[in-house]
């Protein structure tokens, strides 16, 4: 399993980079039927300029379905590699893509073959991999909705929280302030412009105050740009704003919030645009049921589990807004995500993909 991860994070799969996700797509898809051998059908969804989907049937010998739901895309730009090689020792490996996702992807797909091996009577098994999940899945996302309808459980292989699984996650809204201001000289006529930045600075404490500590919703203006000379009233100004929210209803008042926003300066001009990326993660009944049960696997594993709400969202959060089961953190144990210390504990890989195993023969009909 340690050099399957070897070959996966020396694919180099940034979420920007077609050329680069086409021959990883490719390879994956050569891996995927080398370890899980005959008997596997395998579909490839265009993608158009992102990554493509890669869908993989498992026939099982109980009733019904599961979805395994895995990206292959990361965030590291190509060339981190060269830079950064993927290292295995004193049991912790490292490299780009390790922890956020390509250990999961491993899990995933041993823990289909150690089923198939063993003789276990496991539910059909719907293996996706998606190839833009770090860029909010415009494609990925009408799969994931269509193959999880119906199923007895979606296991998302997003990284483990010290060991906890995710039932909760936050929903995500990305939006961009822009002000248009009227540029003049800032020496020889100043009250002839209005200064975009000026306006834009006034409106950055309305659209953080727009947070709520207590309904767990946070607003960050991460990015800011404007003008363009010192001696000059600046004409344009924006920023970027990275909302998260834990309670459905606070979508509403966010949209509201930034819809009531106006410049003090009437000769300014407003514009707000943005979307919310993903929808909040709020554990329903199916989902509760569905921890118990990767709860007694656990159990008989010698895992005590816990159950985490994280800030992050992932895929899970689609299936979970359809009130479907859906359990995340079922892929590595480590941390760094998004950032050069990430590794994974390889000591926790063959329990952890056990413990997918037995959730599998947990789930099939009896």
């Amino acid at each position: 399993m340690t050099a399957d991860l070897r070959r996966l994070v020396e694919l180099e799969t940034p979420s920007e980079d077609k050329p680069l996700l086409d021959t990883a797509a490719t390879a994956l898809t050569r891996w995927v039927a080398a370890r899980l051998g005959p008997g596997v059908a395998g579909r490839r969804h265009h993608g158009g300029d992102h990554g493509d989907v890669l869908e993989v049937t498992c026939p099982g010998s109980a009733p019904g379905h599961v979805l395994l739901l895995c990206h292959y895309d990361t965030v590291w730009p190509a060339g981190t590699l060269a830079g950064w090689p993927f290292r295995a020792e004193r049991g912790r490996a490292s490299g780009p893509g390790t922890f956020d996702m390509k250990l999961g992807v491993v899990q995933a797909v041993w823990a289909l073959r150690c089923a198939h091996e063993l003789g276990l009577a496991v539910p059909t098994v719907r293996l996706l991999l998606t190839g833009d999940e770090e860029i909010g899945s415009p494609v990925g996302r009408a799969h994931i909705e269509r193959l999880s309808a119906g199923a007895l459980a979606t296991l998302v292989f997003e990284a483990s929280l010290d060991g906890a699984l995710k039932t909760g996650r936050k929903g995500v809204g990305l939006f961009d302030v822009t002000v248009l201001g009227v540029e003049a000289h800032a020496g020889l006529e100043p009250a002839a412009g209005v200064s975009a930045i000026h306006q834009l600075a006034e409106l950055i404490p309305a659209i953080t105050a727009l947070g709520d500590e207590d309904r767990g919703t946070t607003v960050n203006v991460g990015l800011v740009r404007g003008g363009t000379a010192l001696n000059v009233v600046a004409g344009q100004a924006g920023c970027g704003i990275d909302v998260r929210v834990a309670q459905p209803g606070e979508t509403a008042r966010l949209d509201a919030g930034f819809a009531a926003l106006r410049t003090s300066d009437p000769r300014a001009r407003l514009t707000v645009r943005g979307e919310w990326n993903r929808p909040p993660m709020v554990p329903n009944e199916a989902t509760r049921r569905l921890f118990a049960l990767a709860a007694g696997v656990g159990a008989e594993l010698g895992l005590a589990l816990s159950e985490v709400s994280v800030g992050g969202a992932s895929d899970a959060n689609f299936v979970s807004a359809l009130d479907r089961p859906v359990l995340d953190g079922l892929g590595a144990l480590g941390g760094g995500a998004h950032a050069r210390h990430e590794h994974v504990l390889l000591d926790q890989v063959p329990v952890r993909t056990a413990l997918v195993t037995g959730l599998l023969t947990a789930l099939a009909p009896t």
